[in-house]
């Protein structure tokens, strides 16, 4: 990787979280596990990758997302919002860690375009200070009338009704690391050598053992050597969410296999991926803090933890036959050729949104139900 020089600002965050991870370390005994780095580096207050003030979304930053790629993603979304809300007593939207907030103006933007005045309450659940500042000055910029209608709130509120989005949030929910041997199954943890982190191996507990065999019963002993991941902290988020909606639909977005594609004998190196500067790479232990670590989401688990939380299923899709469900081709249609600069920006995006070979198939859309019997148009 061809790392750019930190920064005097980057250099004191790196020394204040190398010495978080020291002090951490040193009090659980010598080794954290891996989800539990991961949690730090990501979500350490006033350090972690997403918590802190760095630039992390669009071009300027480490990743781009759909709402960056093409407007018309958030356009779909709010066609798949309207459809539901339109059954409701009152228009409500949450949404799950807004990013920039871009995709937040994009839905207000076509709300407003499909029914004129009509009353939306969207709120961000958003942990960061720094990302909300951020979301309010795009939301001033783009859907300045607007912007009355958001609020911002740190949990979930009790007894909420009507549309919850989340958009490339649960891949970003820390992860235990497994390596199965023959003798058994091993957890992947961090400690430090010779003043630097480093990853080492010691016997599983017995829920990532539990975890791990019950992914073998479905797809068969894994190979000796065979390293993925499994989300223990699914499940709760799920229930927890299942206990604060009263009415609603939760639609989760993200990149993802279900469980047979996920722990494929040829994927045996795990789906753990980094991301810094546009770049992705698989050390997890560089700069924490300074740069974003996913994993992808075993879609078949969000579907078992979610009927145990007491979600129903109303649908599975890839992105690109979602998109497509709510209109993106219609959409695209109505941009202007004679335009030809802004129609091939459209038609760029939009092949980014549903290519096989880009995110379209690679993406999928799950939508939970919770006292909602609705056909969802994104599934059709």
């Amino acid at each position: 990787m061809n790392l750019p020089e930190l920064s005097t600002a980057e250099q004191s965050q790196q020394q204040a979280m190398m010495a978080l991870l020291e002090k951490e370390i040193r009090e659980v005994g010598g080794a954290l596990p891996f989800d539990r780095y991961m949690e730090l580096a990501l979500y350490a207050p006033g350090l972690g990758y997403y918590v802190s003030g760095a630039h992390k979304f669009g071009q300027g930053g480490d990743f781009v997302t759909a709402p960056e790629i093409s407007p018309l993603f958030g356009r779909c979304l709010a066609r798949q919002c309207q459809q539901l809300l339109a059954q409701m007593d009152t228009w409500e939207i949450l949404e799950f860690g807004a990013g920039t907030g871009v995709m937040a103006a994009q839905i207000l933007a076509e709300l407003e375009r499909l029914q004129p005045g009509k009353p939306v309450s969207y709120k961000i659940l958003e942990l960061s200070p720094e990302l909300q500042q951020r979301q309010r000055q795009t939301l001033q910029q783009q859907v300045t009338q607007l912007t009355d209608c958001v609020t911002w709130v740190i949990e979930v509120p009790e007894g909420f009704s009507g549309m919850v989005l989340a958009n490339e949030v649960l891949d970003a929910m820390p992860v235990q690391v497994f390596r199965r041997h023959e003798q058994g199954v091993e957890e992947q943890q961090v400690c430090f050598q010779e003043g630097k982190l480093a990853l080492q191996w010691q016997l599983a507990t017995e829920p990532l053992r539990d975890a791990v065999s019950a992914i073998e019963t479905e797809v068969g002993k894994l190979q000796s050597g065979y390293v993925s991941e499994v989300n223990l902290r699914l499940a709760p988020w799920l229930q927890m969410l299942s206990g604060r909606l009263a009415q609603a639909v939760v639609l989760l977005i993200d990149y993802g296999y279900t469980r047979q594609e996920y722990y494929h004998p040829q994927r045996s190196m795990g789906t753990l991926i980094c991301h810094y500067r546009h770049q992705a790479h698989e050390d997890a232990l560089l700069r924490p803090g300074l740069q974003d670590i996913t994993a992808n989401v075993d879609f078949s688990a969000v579907h078992e933890a979610a009927l145990e939380a007491g979600f129903d299923l109303l649908g599975f899709n890839t992105q690109a036959n979602f998109l497509l469900g709510c209109g993106l081709d219609k959409m695209l249609a109505e941009s202007d050729a004679e335009n030809v600069e802004a129609h091939m920006a459209a038609v760029q995006g939009v092949k980014q949104l549903i290519m096989p070979d880009a995110m379209g198939e690679r993406f999928k859309v799950i939508a939970l139900g919770k006292g909602v019997n609705v056909d969802l148009c994104g599934f059709g």
